[in-house]
């Protein structure tokens, strides 16, 4: 090649040299998007671990009864409750058919209380985990005395 039809060898060179400096960089790039889509799909299957206070446990529980509660007057009735197999009956502890607030709050804290294996105040997932494979939250404390 002459100045005259575009260029010299040294340009030439140059050229070549960019072209493979694009082709690695492309190659890396490609090989960066493997390695980072071989790790998205090892980390799909990831659950992160999660640390619930009681405080928490307490302000969801308080707004799930709410919700549930539709009439608005702090008692959750049979028709309010989602299924007539709902693990929420277990907090009914007069057995009068209906889940007041504070048989509700009772209930859930106490949940709470089964899973927190180290009395730290917090549940980590591992704990809830744990406490759901052995047992310890299917079994409430017993039901309040009749009332006299």
């Amino acid at each position: 090649m002459t100045r005259e039809n575009g260029g010299s060898g040294y340009d030439m060179v140059k050229r070549i040299g960019v072209a493979l400096a694009v082709t690695v960089l492309a190659a890396g790039c490609q090989q960066a998007e493997k390695k980072q889509a071989a790790a998205d799909a090892k980390a799909a299957g990831f659950t992160p671990p999660s640390v619930t206070s009681r405080l928490d446990w307490g302000s969801r529980g308080e707004r799930l009864f709410h919700r549930l509660d539709r009439d608005g007057d702090d008692v959750l009735t049979p028709n309010e409750i989602p299924r007539p197999d709902s693990r929420l009956l277990e907090y009914d502890r007069d057995k009068d058919g209906d889940v007041s607030l504070v048989e509700f709050t009772e209930g859930t804290m106490d949940r709470f209380d089964r899973m927190d294996l180290n009395r730290d105040g917090t549940v980590t997932s591992e704990e809830r985990e744990t406490a759901e494979r052995t047992g310890a939250v299917s079994q409430p404390r017993p039901a309040a005395p009749a009332a006299r």
